[in-house]
């Protein structure tokens, strides 16, 4: 097995595509890149450990969580609390994709904190530091203190449907 470095945005690219705890990078990239499994991912499946589906996973759809695919060693790899920030977002994408739209009407006083394109963001105030949510069409404002970018988590996770102690549980995590 020959091993790589990969800049922070791949790395959390390839993890917003996790689909289950443990999976490996490889078999996210082979999926991804839509490469057959190799031949030991093959005798796991024969062996009864499924892979994960390759459809994206929809809450409505699956009955998923962010819980059911949340992993503080993932989180913790992320580099700083914008890479956090970033990674529990684009979890939150993945697990209600038809619903996320609801962010962009997440809105500070005087401030946009969601659009669907960098220039809106940089349009909106300065020095916002835009960035996209890996896995996502979105973009986020990443200039805000951790206070407030725990606050940004907590309404987004309280838009996607969860209740006030597991919205602060997801707030949480970017610690």
């Amino acid at each position: 097995m020959k091993k790589i470095e990969i800049d922070e945005e791949l790395y959390a690219y390839i993890a917003a595509h996790t689909q289950h705890i443990g999976e490996s990078a490889s078999t996210i990239l082979r999926r991804l890149l839509g490469l057959s499994p190799t031949a030991v991912q093959e005798s796991n499946l024969s062996q009864g450990m499924a892979l994960a589906k390759t459809a994206p996973v929809s809450a409505h759809a699956q009955g998923t969580s962010v819980f059911d695919i949340l992993d503080r060693a993932d989180i913790a790899a992320q580099k700083g609390a914008v890479g956090r920030f970033l990674f529990i977002l684009s979890l939150l994408h993945r697990c209600h994709a038809e619903q996320f739209a609801q962010v962009l009407e997440i809105r500070g006083r005087n401030r946009l904190y969601f659009a669907t394109s960098e220039q809106e963001l940089l349009a909106a105030g300065n020095s916002t530091n835009p960035k996209q949510i890996p896995g996502s069409p979105y973009w986020v404002v990443t200039n805000n203190n951790t206070t407030k970018k725990k606050s940004i988590l907590n309404a987004v996770a309280t838009e996607m449907g969860y209740d006030g102690s597991e919205a602060e549980q997801i707030r949480d995590f970017l610690s």
